[in-house]
């Protein structure tokens, strides 16, 4: 797929999605696995590693500090870990590209470095707001430097000496509890997170299994730093938010029959099973499994006729990635979808809630942005041009509605899909979407 920022998605009506597919691996735990691991003492061994734009950054930041990396190779990686200390000083700022998970939870592991490091990304990257972790961090002593604006490039001092806190999130999210965990490896005492709504809980997961002790209780989370991490071997699961397009795409397209295989079923991610169910979906969850303390599980989607609903709050922190292509099920629902307590999609890749509201209208759906949520009447799907604004969840989700429209949609700006799903274009033409490239 061609990298140029006017890569154009043109997409022809109808299709149903059939057969079987293993999307790629699930980007949280990527990123994490080569953190974890290169912060490990001994070999970390990676299976079903994404190897898209996001996690591949993570992968080159900690190869410029050092870390003996192998890939990968498809999908596999192998991790020669240096411990907590061995970390060494890159000979320049660390280039993140579009990925926010990769700048905040770096924050928190740097901060407790020997040397200093700026961090850089793209000009996306570098307007997401990044005070919701320095603020936290500054308490725990780290000395980090951003924009005026509270942006990238962050740099961070190191040289810090750093204490744990207890720290109460203010909006769940499991970027800054990553990024304080991370630090809390680092810090004296103990470093505690209590979060409003349950957010996904991958580093607990991943610390847990090499060997690291965590505490959890309720909404709490803590750490005492000073301990060790062991390599491992990491068998990462397909990712639950690229196997959400197929299960909306499937789920409105007539004659479809789909089934997704080894998908990550983390209940701190599977909101997205849950709403499109309370939509009437037709997803059935077989063979459960536990794959490296991850839950893992085979999806099979048919068709269904879906219906508008309230979206519950509580289920917002469970779903916070998916709601693109979860706006396009409502647009194709019989009825109203209403979705509130998700401000938090103003500050994604794209303002998520404004973004699709606008597409959704070009397409002809009555879609009405709100501060925090959406209120959309599902109804016919028109042809038409739509802008990604360049992030990869917009470009996929209205790809998928394609499968329900009078005519062809053409979307703009989707050179970053490759941050998350490589090889999306021929995975979802195999399934049968008319998808092409210009």
């Amino acid at each position: 797929m061609s990298e140029s920022n006017d890569l154009r998605f043109i997409v022809n009506p109808g299709g149903a999605l059939t057969g079987r597919l293993r999307v790629p691996g699930d980007k949280s735990i990527s990123h994490r696995s080569i953190m974890l691991g290169s912060l490990a003492e001994g070999e970390t061994t990676v299976t079903g590693f994404l190897e898209g734009d996001d996690s591949l950054a993570t992968l080159s930041a900690f190869r410029a500090m050092g870390v003996q990396i192998e890939g990968p190779d498809a999908g596999r990686v192998r991790i020669q870990g240096v411990g907590l200390h061995g970390l060494k000083a890159p000979a320049a700022a660390l280039y993140l590209g579009n990925s926010g998970t990769s700048m905040r939870l770096l924050s928190g592991l740097l901060a407790g470095q020997a040397f200093a490091t700026t961090l850089t990304g793209d000009a996306s990257l570098s307007g997401r707001p990044m005070k919701r972790v320095v603020a936290p961090l500054t308490k725990m002593g780290a000395c980090i430097d951003a924009t005026k604006n509270g942006t990238a490039p962050l740099l961070i001092h190191g040289n810090s000496t750093l204490s744990g806190i207890d720290y109460d999130m203010p909006v769940a999210s499991a970027q800054v509890k990553s990024s304080l965990l991370l630090a809390g490896l680092y810090a004296s005492g103990r470093t505690c997170v209590s979060e409003p709504a349950p957010t996904r809980d991958h580093t607990e997961r991943m610390l847990t299994g090499m060997a690291y002790p965590v505490e959890r209780t309720g909404n709490r989370v803590c750490i005492a730093g000073g301990g060790r991490l062991r390599g491992i071997a990491i068998d990462v699961p397909a990712d639950i938010s690229s196997a959400a397009f197929f299960l909306v795409g499937a789920s409105i397209a007539p004659g479809s029959e789909l089934l997704l295989e080894h998908v990550g079923m983390n209940p701190t991610r599977t909101g997205v099973i849950d709403i499109l169910q309370r939509m009437g979906a037709d997803i059935c969850v077989m063979n459960g499994r536990d794959v490296g303390g991850e839950p893992v599980a085979d999806l099979r989607v048919k068709f269904a006729e879906l219906r508008g609903i309230d979206i519950p709050p509580e289920f917002v922190p469970l779903a916070i990635d998916e709601f693109p292509v979860i706006f396009v099920a409502a647009a194709c629902a019989r009825g109203k979808t209403v979705l509130t307590g998700a401000e938090e999609l103003r500050v994604k890749e794209s303002d998520r809630i404004q973004v699709m509201a606008d597409g959704l209208q070009s397409l002809g759906i009555n879609a009405q942005a709100t501060a925090d949520g959406m209120i959309i009447e599902g109804g016919p799907i028109g042809a038409g041009h739509v802008d990604s604004h360049g992030d990869h969840r917009i470009a996929m989700a209205f790809s998928m509605a394609a499968l329900r429209a009078v005519g062809d949609i053409e979307i703009n700006n989707c050179a970053n899909v490759n941050t998350s799903f490589p090889g999306f274009v021929e995975q979802a033409a195999r399934a049968g979407l008319c998808i092409n490239t210009r």
